[in-house]
């Protein structure tokens, strides 16, 4: 299984994806005869184009004879039931767009059923929609992540008059996504790509680490003289994307707590997953002497930190960011020092042993048993590893 990983800082629309799902290696050729099995009455172009310098897929979809059509969900759904697709790709498909009816009818305070779509009713999104889940099952994608959204910021033109980006549907259907506004003054993400997205994202997150096999490049319409006009989409192995490998801060300044608590809590922290705990100390507003707290977590586990943080010490509000980090490779060890045990830690680089750690609690336990100063069985265990090695 595949996943794709979305980079909207430039926004997403339904033809981005398209593109960009496109460059990563499917037959364009085969790609148009496939979208053929919808009989709709529109002809599709697939060539390579520049944005901000950068080669880039644009798909363009002709509509023949007609614009705009209003649909309810029951017309979309009657369309693409009699199509020939696989199930899979008529599910995703739809799920798509009853997301989509979904933040229509609530913007409008319509039923579901009496819900329509303009722009993205047309013809060119059920290519966008329906083509989307095809080139995601054509790649073997199983898991979608996206970046944080760029929405884009001004004001776009619409069948219901000149409304304020992001407009009201691509907002709705935004909701739990985060998104923000910066570089340039126009419409960055529209409503079918916003659909795509809410539909599919399994989470928002910045680009955490991954490793993938290929990128793929969807132009969208415009050009900006800011930023390049391009939905970058990695591509990779679902079994290398860990989410979870994400690394995160979190800090908090406390100026009431006893340092008996804020020392227990450094055990707790590791209890909760923490990988790294520090106190150390500050001045806080009016000259306060306080104490902050630092911690390193992975993001899984950054919830429940938070939570022991708030329910195990006095402060009442944490700040937490992504940070980068490299760690070599370890590996532990166990070996004899005057008949006791010292686990050792090994560190690696480039297959090379570059640092060996005897256990602390081991050293300390073996210290009072043989009545040998501390130093002296740290130093020992350090010779007998590589006296063995």
């Amino acid at each position: 299984m595949k996943y794709v990983y979305l980079d909207a800082s430039s926004g997403v629309s339904g033809d981005m994806c398209l593109g960009a799902l496109l460059d990563l290696g499917v037959d364009p050729a085969l790609f148009k005869d496939r979208m053929a099995a919808l009989r709709l009455p529109v002809a599709i172009a697939v060539h390579r184009v520049r944005r901000g310098g950068f080669a880039a897929v644009k798909v363009d979809v002709e509509i023949k004879g007609h614009e705009h059509i209003e649909r309810a969900f029951a017309d979309v759904e009657r369309i693409i039931a009699k199509s020939r697709f696989a199930p899979a790709v008529k599910d995703l498909a739809l799920t798509i767009f009853k997301r989509l009816f979904e933040a229509e009818a609530k913007v409008h305070g319509r039923r579901f059923k009496e819900a329509h779509l303009h722009e993205a009713g047309a013809d060119d999104a059920l290519v966008d929609v329906v083509g989307t889940a095809l080139l995601l099952d054509e790649l073997g994608v199983g898991e979608v992540y996206c970046s944080p959204l760029n929405v884009g910021s001004g004001w776009v033109e619409t069948s219901h008059g000149r409304l304020a980006v992001p407009p009201p549907a691509v907002a709705e259907l935004l909701r739990q996504a985060p998104v923000y506004a910066a570089w340039v003054e126009s419409e960055l993400v529209t409503p079918t790509g916003a659909a795509i997205v809410a539909a599919l994202a399994k989470r928002f997150m910045k680009l955490p680490e991954l490793v993938y096999e290929k990128i793929g490049r969807g132009a969208g319409t415009k050009e900006f003289p800011e930023i390049p006009n391009i939905l970058r989409v990695y591509y990779g192995d679902a079994a290398a994307f860990d989410e979870t490998k994400a690394v995160y801060i979190v800090e908090a300044t406390i100026d009431d707590a006893s340092p008996q608590l804020l020392a227990h809590f450094l055990e707790r922290a590791f209890e909760e997953g923490a990988l790294d705990a520090t106190l150390s100390p500050v001045v806080m507003k009016k000259n306060r002497l306080g104490t902050k707290l630092s911690l390193l977590v992975e993001g899984a586990h950054m919830d429940a930190l938070i939570e022991a943080v708030f329910r195990e010490t006095t402060s009442i509000g944490v700040r937490f960011y992504p940070v980068g980090r490299r760690v070599l490779e370890r590996e532990f060890r166990t070996i004899r020092v005057r008949g006791e045990k010292i686990g050792l830690k090994l560190a690696f680089l480039e297959g090379r042993t570059i640092n060996v750690q005897p256990e602390y609690e081991d050293l300390l336990k073996a210290a009072r048993k043989t009545g040998t100063p501390l130093k002296e069985i740290a130093h020992q265990a350090v010779c007998e590893f590589h006296k063995k090695s």
